[in-house]
């Protein structure tokens, strides 16, 4: 055991990539939840936008074309989700298991001839003299433009929640749909337009882990990222801000854990690959009693007759 050989600034550096795909992926469910959807389908539309960003890469030489249509991909899978309960009202959490399950097959069937394929990788955000300041620079300066393009999401969703006519109307919807139909808000437009948002930034998140993070294409790679995503929304009681904290939590854990197997820490591995998800569970237990942050029409069937 050498635990000399991690380097801080190098770990600091690999936990804000690790946390993007998390990060993005929670930020988009935290739109659809403040509207009153819960999509437990954020799993499926991450491996659909892996699969989707990870085909177009290979077969065009551009990672900037992949990641856009990894967001289109998973957009349009969640369209799927939004048929399922804003028009024939089914149940939420049903669909979204379903989503979950369907987006593991279709991606699995879409990836067969790409096993083992190496994507053109996208080059980091170039800020000069900035990426040479001692300790900040890697830590700050030396990202792909996908982690920047995180944190941007998370700033523009927070501004638009709070500040903008569109936010209160969002966060109306997902309070009192029924107040809100009164008000004459058109709720089910309303939720699809959030529902695609949520399944855009999981195809981002899962793009970035078959494009930047691994890079190559394996069935099931997400591995449950989307499932964490799901849990850092209740851990971040759905506050734009604390899902980034939240992010850097579990995307620090998870590469820790990395890092501690590199330096080969006497703990069984399989141990050390379980902490990320051990960790989501201690905090679900901890906050399962809060329940005054959640939207009052989370997961609730919307009736416009009513």
């Amino acid at each position: 055991m050498d635990l000399s050989a991690i380097n801080p600034i190098i770990l600091v550096a690999a936990l804000i990539s690790a946390a993007t795909p998390i990060l993005l992926a929670a930020t988009g469910e935290l739109v659809a939840e403040r509207a009153g959807v819960l999509n437990l389908g954020v799993e499926g539309m991450m491996i659909t936008g892996a699969i989707c960003g990870f085909i177009i890469t290979v077969n065009t030489g551009s990672p900037a074309l992949g990641f856009v249509m990894a967001a289109l991909g998973g957009a349009t899978l969640s369209l799927l989700f939004a048929f399922l309960t804003q028009v024939a009202l089914a149940n939420q959490v049903a669909s979204g298991l379903a989503l979950t399950l369907f987006g593991l097959g279709l991606s699995a069937l879409m990836g067969q001839s790409y096993v083992g394929i190496k994507p053109p990788r996208m080059g980091d955000v170039n800020f000069g003299p900035l990426a040479d300041v001692p300790v900040l620079g890697p830590i700050l300066f030396s990202h792909d433009p996908i982690v920047y393009l995180g944190l941007l999401v998370v700033a523009s969703v927070w501004a638009v929640l709070k500040f903008t006519r569109m936010g209160l109307v969002l966060r109306a919807v997902g309070e009192n749909h029924d107040a809100a139909h009164a008000l004459g808000y058109k709720v089910k437009r309303i939720r699809t337009l959030a529902i695609m948002f949520g399944g855009a930034c999981a195809g981002l998140g899962g793009a970035y882990i078959s494009l930047i993070r691994v890079p190559q294409w394996t069935e099931g790679m997400t591995a449950g990222v989307g499932w964490i995503a799901l849990a850092l929304v209740v851990f971040a009681s759905w506050k734009p801000w604390r899902v980034l904290l939240g992010a850097y939590l579990f995307g620090g854990i998870t590469q820790l854990q990395l890092n501690l197997q590199g330096a080969g820490v006497a703990i069984p591995v399989e141990y050390l690959a379980m902490s990320p998800y051990i960790v989501t569970i201690i905090v679900l237990v901890i906050l399962a009693k809060d329940k005054s942050r959640a939207p009052g029409s989370l997961g609730r069937i919307f009736h416009a007759s009513q």
